[in-house]
């Protein structure tokens, strides 16, 4: 049974911890990474450089609509659809663990499903602007 009286906050603990874990996945790439370096490597990936544009878009977007609740819900699923295209492009042929060279799929793939529970769950307490219900 959901504790109807805690499970907005668990809604929201959970969408503004992936959140800035997107915020700072991007802050990587572009203060260590650097810009030039992401679009690069994403070359080398055979992917085109606007590819790489669109990551650090949805990366900062879809961050900021999870941590302040402006569509959450909505805000997931394309931010689970990019996770999951890590795991194809990056991370799946390194193995399950993220601790392997070049980092495995688990930690994309647990990003994926608490993505996914956030589109399920709803938005949570303290949204800005919340989804309709279906």
């Amino acid at each position: 049974m959901i504790d109807t009286k805690t499970a907005p906050y668990a809604a929201l603990l959970l969408r503004v911890s992936l959140g800035i874990l997107f915020l700072s996945h991007l802050s990587l790439k572009v203060f260590v990474f650097t810009v030039p370096g992401f679009v690069g490597f994403m070359g080398s990936l055979g992917l085109p450089p606007v590819v790489a544009y669109v990551t650090m878009a949805l990366e900062l977007i879809g961050g900021l609509m999870l941590i302040s609740g402006f569509y959450a819900r909505w805000a997931a699923l394309p931010l689970a659809a990019l996770m999951l295209g890590t795991i194809v492009s990056v991370h799946g042929h390194n193995g399950w663990l993220f601790t392997n060279k070049g980092g495995g799929w688990e930690f994309p793939a647990f990003w994926v499903v608490g993505l996914l529970v956030v589109a399920l769950l709803g938005d949570g307490a303290f949204a800005i602007r919340r989804n309709r219900a279906a």
